[in-house]
């Protein structure tokens, strides 16, 4: 399958190693002392079998030819192993330095074996149910302990978010939001809705009760303030105490009767007042003209200076609001967050059923994103193996595998001794 390579940041040629990888280093250059000095011990013991030549006895044969075939097997494993990652002893022989050489193709091939192996919806969807997501997620969930680090999360991620935010976007944002809402929103078959529920519930009669008594007080408590306003526009030539008389009059009847009406459920006035309620909500559905009026009434009240300055200032005060609630762990918002997760995660936890249909849900999820990106993710694998460095790549891969490589030095360098007994032993015999 030919893939796109994808453009992903190059890795630098030198990447500082992790602990792991530092002790994989360690283990590495052990393993090539060790193979390297079972060479050289070879190397030493037929050195000293050709100094003694063959006057010191029959032995030195055998001993010489197991030496000299130890040291083949040893430099052919080291060349074979050499060869895997860099071209043995610097000289560029064909077909050594196969890791860096062919790095694009292993990265390409490694893509195509991902996808392959990995990325299909049988292996996923089997993966997944062996795992059980919804009923581990239910039982962390469930865990008060991590609802708290939820809680904890939400802070630290809503001051993340809003600190992204310019909140001058956001507050024109809310402010176009809430006013488009409202204009778009006929004012009167809701207005007529609720005037409806009002006189259903004899609502607005409490109101109109509350309205009165507030209007007797406010009569009670400015008197004198009615009376120097009749002295006011009265002639000049009516004597004060006719004003007094009156004005007295007057006040006691209005007193009268507004505590007449306060008092009276079936008042003459309420049950006009509900005729005309009634009249109104008739006309809000019907009469284009009363609809019009109310919405002219609406935009003036939406352009007011004092409702657009409110309007404008309402995001400031809900971040503010919103996040010193959500970073205080002892705020109502922190609290039914936390056990809101708690007993959902309970919840989750003990039904079968829920779980079933969240592991049906995620098991469609990740199967749809399989199969619409493992193309995507197998060039991802492949385009990053190819912005590697070749040698760094090729020294990363030995630090993995290399310390098990040099066994097979070691295997060749005893293998090849015994092979080599072995054959001049069946000489000698022969001969």
């Amino acid at each position: 399958m030919t893939h796109r390579v994808v453009d992903v940041p190059t890795t630098p040629a030198a990447v500082p190693l992790t602990a792991d990888e530092e002790v994989r280093r360690t283990g590495l250059v052990r393993m090539k002392l060790i193979a390297t000095g079972l060479f050289l011990v070879a190397a030493a013991v037929f050195l000293g079998c050709v100094l003694l030549g063959n006057d010191a006895g029959p032995w030195v044969g055998y001993v010489r030819a197991t030496a000299e075939a130890s040291m083949v097997g040893a430099l052919a494993d080291w060349f074979a192993v050499t060869a895997l990652f860099r071209h043995p002893l610097g000289i560029p022989i064909p077909h050594t330095a196969i890791i860096p050489r062919r790095k694009d193709q292993i990265g390409e091939a490694l893509g195509v074996f991902v996808q392959r192996n990995f990325l299909t919806r049988s292996v996923l969807a089997e993966k997944l149910r062996s795992i059980g997501v919804a009923r581990r997620t239910g039982e962390w969930l469930a865990d008060p302990e991590h609802a708290r680090r939820l809680g904890d999360n939400l802070g630290a991620a809503l001051t993340g978010f809003s600190q992204v935010l310019r909140d001058d976007d956001v507050q024109a944002f809310v402010d176009q939001l809430v006013s488009s809402r409202i204009r778009s929103t006929p004012a009167a078959p809701l207005l007529a809705k609720v005037l409806e529920i009002a006189v259903e519930g004899g609502h607005h009669q409490d109101v109109l009760s509350s309205g009165l008594r507030g209007l007797s007080r406010f009569l009670d408590d400015n008197k004198a303030v009615l009376r120097a306003k009749l002295g006011q526009e009265s002639p000049e030539w009516v004597p004060e105490w006719v004003d007094d008389r009156v004005f007295a009059k007057a006040f006691s009847a209005l007193q009268k009767f507004v505590g007449e009406v306060a008092a009276t459920p079936d008042h003459e006035l309420r049950r006009a007042l509900d005729l005309r309620l009634q009249d109104y909500i008739v006309a809000l559905r019907t009469d284009p003209a009363a609809a019009e009026r109310l919405e002219v009434v609406k935009a003036e009240i939406l352009e007011h200076p004092s409702v657009r300055e409110w309007s404008a200032s309402l995001w400031g005060g809900l971040k503010k609001s919103l996040l010193e609630l959500a970073n205080d762990p002892s705020s109502e918002l922190r609290q039914r967050f936390q056990s809101s997760i708690v007993h959902f995660g309970q919840t989750l936890r003990d039904d079968p059923e829920l779980q079933a249909k969240l592991d049906r849900w995620v098991e469609g999820a990740a199967s749809y994103v399989v199969e619409q990106y493992s193309d995507d993710i197998a060039d991802l694998v492949s385009g990053t193996v190819a912005k590697w460095d070749a040698v760094e790549t090729s020294n990363r891969i030995e630090l993995q595998v290399g310390r098990d490589l040099q066994f097979i030095r070691i295997n060749g360098t005893v293998v090849g001794g015994l092979a080599g007994l072995v054959i001049y032993t069946v000489a000698q015999l022969i001969g």
